[in-house]
């Protein structure tokens, strides 16, 4: 259908625009009476729907019901009550125009300067784990249609979705009415806020294995491997993939300072973007991205431990000691020694509380950023001592998205997120006796913390910390000569993990010419046998996990 063109002269922005009449209807009642109070006192005609308008009525102010507006009582159960020329017009007249003025005379239609809609609670009906019947009857229809036409016509009407935007109205409505600049920033919060909601809405259609609509469908509305089925099997699974999220914060600059850059939350998210910062300068773009990769490594780790990161890249990952006194504390001392000199500005993660004993350690490195579950009062005490340090509690319940999403020109990438790791009773003994239970953990350890590592990886552990780091390097020899280089003497009687394949015994060889004990790889390459061969005459145990881990 063509879009009517209309004479850009007609289009004299007006600012400040009383508010006369208002439309509302929400299912969050938070602040409700305390607005409409406001605008009773503003002289405003309040015109409202269902459970809103007697919550306002019985708070003694003046209501109309949307049934006087239209002529007709709702119908189907409160599935249609706004649907109806008599409110669309009202909320889409463009009054700059005299042809709309006029036709609203004719029909005997009053325009709306305000609209205040919030939506059904689709989401929460979802995670209170309800029917599927249920979660189907709170897909709002004229809701989002409501919020959508007012946005659009934002240069006559404010349209508000938010309790959290109600000072900002009050404020409006008793200075004389709204203007553009106001509507215009709630017009940009609605259309995010539809968009957030119909993307929720097909994710949820997206998950149901079962299009009957059974009772049981929405017992369980976390993201399992199964309920993700429909990102890679459906052709139109973009439009149920969360690309929408609100602009958390505007940042200094991107990664340089000539690029602009702002954090986005997703609808729901609980990772880095939700941490709540206790101390320190405010959070940098480089800082995010540091922070998340720090998360990614130390959370692949079942005991107490901690990555430090710089530039996406660990400089140490190490568990602590099953024996140790400050868990915590002690799996970051042996993470920092893995490379002191790279830890020198670094970011620094943990997946268990930051104790004292932790705190005092780091407090003596300059460190941009530290991000764990929590901190102890005392930890608190001592860090908050260091002016910059920016100090990062994740969000309860902090969870990794089950996938990872890369922009590509023109498009996007989407691949589940790497966290396979088959246990060692799975791997295949390549050559050398079968490791003894302590190198085996040290080898499951090194296969785990590889990961985190970018390609081409190379990892060197002992004593459940990495000694030596090789990583982002365009051939594996190089890696290796780096690992190796790190490591220094450290490198004797380590083990070693490789995150892909040798695809010659060259790199392999740097690797025990140093004197690395024991390796795990993939495996695969057409050149096993003499990679095998190598590993067999210098005496070393290798493991084939038939699985890599390339990370880019």
């Amino acid at each position: 259908m063509a879009v009517q063109s209309h004479d850009p002269s007609l289009y004299e922005h007006r600012d400040l625009i009383p508010v006369r009449r208002a439309l509302i209807s929400v299912s969050d009642k938070t602040r409700l009476l305390e607005l409409a109070e406001a605008l009773a006192e503003a002289g405003v005609e309040i015109v409202s729907t269902g459970s809103t308008a007697a919550t306002i009525r019985d708070a003694g102010h003046a209501v109309t019901d949307v049934s006087e507006v239209t002529g007709f009582a709702e119908a189907l159960d409160g599935r249609v009550k706004t649907l109806h020329p008599a409110v669309h017009s009202g909320l889409l007249a463009d009054l700059r125009l005299a042809s709309h003025r006029e036709q609203l005379a004719e029909l005997g239609f009053a325009p709306f300067e305000l609209v205040v809609v919030n939506l059904y609670p689709f989401e929460q009906t979802v995670a209170a784990g309800k029917p599927a019947a249920d979660v189907v009857e709170n897909v709002d229809i004229g809701g989002p249609a409501m919020v959508r036409a007012t946005a659009k016509n934002h240069a006559n009407a404010a349209i508000v979705v938010s309790p959290e935007r109600y000072d900002d109205v009050i404020e409006a409505v008793r200075e004389g009415g709204t203007t553009l600049e106001l509507r215009r920033s709630l017009a940009t919060e609605a259309f995010v806020h539809t968009a957030q909601y119909d993307a929720a809405v097909a994710n949820w259609f997206l998950e149901q294995e079962d299009l009957g609509w059974s009772e049981t469908a929405a017992e369980d509305p976390s993201a399992d491997d199964e309920s993700l089925d429909g990102l890679f099997e459906n052709a139109d699974a973009y439009v149920g993939y969360e690309l929408f999220g609100l602009r958390e914060a505007v940042l200094r600059y991107g990664e340089n300072s000539h690029q602009r850059a702002a954090l986005f939350t997703e609808n729901d998210g609980s990772g880095i973007a939700q941490a709540t910062q206790l101390h320190g300068k405010e959070m940098s773009y480089n800082n995010y991205v540091d922070a998340d990769a720090a998360l990614r490594a130390a959370y692949d780790h079942e005991r107490p431990a901690v990555a430090i990161i710089k530039h996406a890249n660990p400089c140490g990952i190490a568990v602590a000691p099953e024996d140790a006194a400050d868990p915590i504390a002690a799996a970051h001392e042996l993470a920092h020694a893995c490379d002191p000199v790279s830890a020198f500005g670094g970011v620094i993660a943990a997946n268990r509380t930051v104790t004292k004993g932790m705190a005092e350690t780091v407090s003596g490195i300059f460190t941009e950023v530290i991000v764990a579950p929590g901190f102890e009062p005392e930890a608190l005490a001592i860090l908050t001592q260091k002016k910059n340090v920016r100090l990062l509690v994740l969000p309860e319940g902090f969870t990794q998205n089950p996938v990872e999403l890369r922009q590509v020109s023109g498009g996007f990438l989407l691949q589940d997120a790497d966290r396979s790791f088959k246990p060692a009773t799975e791997w295949e003994l390549a050559t050398g006796e079968p490791a003894d239970a302590e190198t085996l953990a040290e080898l499951e350890f090194a296969w785990r913390a590889c990961r985190a590592v970018k390609s081409n990886a190379i990892l060197l552990t002992a004593g459940g910390a990495s000694v030596g780091v090789g990583m982002g390097q365009v051939n594996r020899v190089d890696s290796c000569r780096l690992a190796v280089e790190r490591a220094g003497e450290r490198a004797a009687g380590s083990v070693a993990a490789s995150d892909a394949f040798f695809p010659f015994a060259d790199g392999l060889q740097v690797l025990l010419d140093a004197g690395v004990r024991a390796i795990v790889q993939p495996g695969g390459s057409v050149r096993d046998p003499e990679v095998v061969e190598a590993a067999k005459a210098a005496g070393a145990t290798m493991y084939f996990t038939h699985e890599r881990h390339f990370f880019h």
